[in-house]
């Protein structure tokens, strides 16, 4: 007989969402969480949904694939969206966050919910049958259960190397080298800028490569990747002496009034810097702030050494050091359906990074579709899939054995994946321009998601028990 109490695995920012939406549906969730007792590599504190890589969500705009994303779960009231809209801090086009102040309200809300348990101990084994459960452990799952998952599913898991960026304090950078701005002006300056010279380029270029590393103790670099989205800073400086100015120190689009007239060319071409190096806001009052693009393995003491050669961080403090870690995914598309039902237990749903999607807001989204489902199957009614035009379905579809892309790989060798228009079907009618594409596939999705959504809430029509988000 079936447990009508679910249990999410997990307290990141898929099993937050799980859990939210289970509860929210009437019915009870306990929602377990291995931290503080066994904390990560990553993380730094015990609080729910600690973002460990960075603060942003991604672009905002509705026509960018994570910003159709983030759109496409407000409309299905995401706690962890709507959460990240109330302690948003500015970004230029992005969503970015106060990470603290977010964790913070996400603990509060499911901790106080009448219908969710928190348990704080380390699982150790998967539930059994009867117990309705979600899977939503993370990249980095304990290694324990990743064995008992490994076991339970017969394949191997998978995983890459992941990074996160150092955060520095922010009345300790030279205000008189870096400036305000946004790239090409648009929104309001959003961040903070250090210029960099052609010579001090290369002589940066040549302490990153020659730093000295951090050792990868828990894994065997041998069997793992680099995620190509998450670069430590290092590797991509290996890759070619101007790959970094194409990347996260490009300086194109970026202009410090004091050096005068923009659109005189002789003048744009003398002050135009040979690089940038950017900083965003952690918070509101910018005490602290992130490193853009700047993931990382050198060693602490190396961070603090060559980070310092940019110019305005000569005197800077580091708040955290860059850290490298081991991120575990399954290979979803043999094991998963598009419900997330497990193909061999249909009470088993798996959601988030350890199915093979990347990006915060395609974790919630996992965690929103599982925790629909798992309430559906407490509640003895059909499960639902999203519209393949939403970026939601796309996604899932990619992670679940209806994914037609696996087939198509040369090396059929599974690889997370974010937010991308890449995944949506084809438009009926062919659009050249990839601005008006992008926004025809905006259009499609939100028009499909009003008709699904009709559908879904007839499904939980008399006993959705509303819980406000603090």
């Amino acid at each position: 007989m079936i447990d009508k109490q679910v249990i999410v695995i997990g307290a990141g920012l898929a099993g937050c969402e799980a859990a939210w939406q289970i509860a929210n549906s009437g019915i009870a969730v306990k929602l377990v969480e291995m931290r503080p007792l066994n904390s990560t590599p990553a993380h730094h504190t015990s609080e729910f949904a600690e973002l460990v890589c960075s603060n942003s969500f991604g672009a905002l705009s509705a026509d960018r694939a994570a910003g159709l994303l983030q759109e496409e779960l407000r409309t299905f009231n995401s706690l962890i969206i709507k959460t990240a809209d109330k302690f948003s801090v500015p970004a230029g086009g992005a969503l970015a966050v106060d990470r603290s102040k977010f964790s913070k309200s996400l603990t509060q809300t499911l901790s106080t919910h009448p219908l969710v348990e928190i348990s704080r101990f380390e699982q150790l084994d998967l539930p059994n049958k009867n117990n309705i459960t979600v899977l939503a452990t993370g990249p980095l799952t304990s290694d324990e259960l990743a064995t008992k998952i490994k076991k339970f599913t017969g394949i191997d898991s998978c995983h890459f190397f992941d990074a996160a960026s150092p955060i520095i304090y922010g009345d300790t950078i030279d205000h008189e080298i870096v400036f305000k701005a946004s790239r090409y002006d648009k929104g309001d300056p959003a961040y903070l800028n250090c210029p960099i010279n052609k010579l001090e380029y290369f002589d940066f270029r040549n302490a990153l490569i020659n730093g000295e590393q951090a050792s990868l103790k828990d894994f065997d670099k041998e069997s793992a990747n680099f995620f190509e989205a998450c670069l430590p800073i290092e590797e991509i400086a290996r890759r070619g002496i101007e790959t970094m100015r194409y990347g996260p120190l490009k300086s194109i689009g970026l202009w410090n009034p004091d050096w005068g007239d923009l659109f005189d060319r002789e003048n744009r071409l003398k002050k135009r810097p040979h690089a940038i190096v950017q900083l965003r806001k952690e918070d509101l009052e910018g005490k602290l702030l992130n490193m853009v693009g700047f993931q990382t393995n050198l060693k602490w003491s190396e961070q603090k050494r060559i980070f310092r050669m940019i110019p305005g961080l000569e005197k800077a403090e580091f708040v955290r050091f860059g850290v490298m870690h081991r991120n575990t995914f399954l290979e979803s598309p043999k094991l998963l359906l598009p419900t997330l039902q497990f193909l061999k237990r249909e009470t088993l749903f798996a959601a988030g990074q350890i199915t093979g999607t990347e990006g915060y807001a395609a974790a919630a989204a996992g965690g929103l579709l599982a925790g629909i489902n798992a309430s559906l199957l407490a509640k003895n009614k059909n499960l639902v899939t999203f519209p393949n035009e939403s970026m939601i379905g796309s996604l899932m579809n990619f992670i679940s054995n209806r994914n037609e892309i696996m087939s198509n790989q040369k090396k059929n060798k599974f690889q997370p994946m974010p937010a991308s228009f890449g995944l949506v079907p084809e438009l009926t009618n062919k659009i050249k321009d990839k601005k008006l594409r992008y926004k025809a596939y905006q259009e499609r999705s939100l028009k499909e998601l009003q008709v699904f959504k009709k559908v879904l809430d007839a499904s939980f029509k008399n006993d959705q028990l509303l819980v406000e988000i603090n």
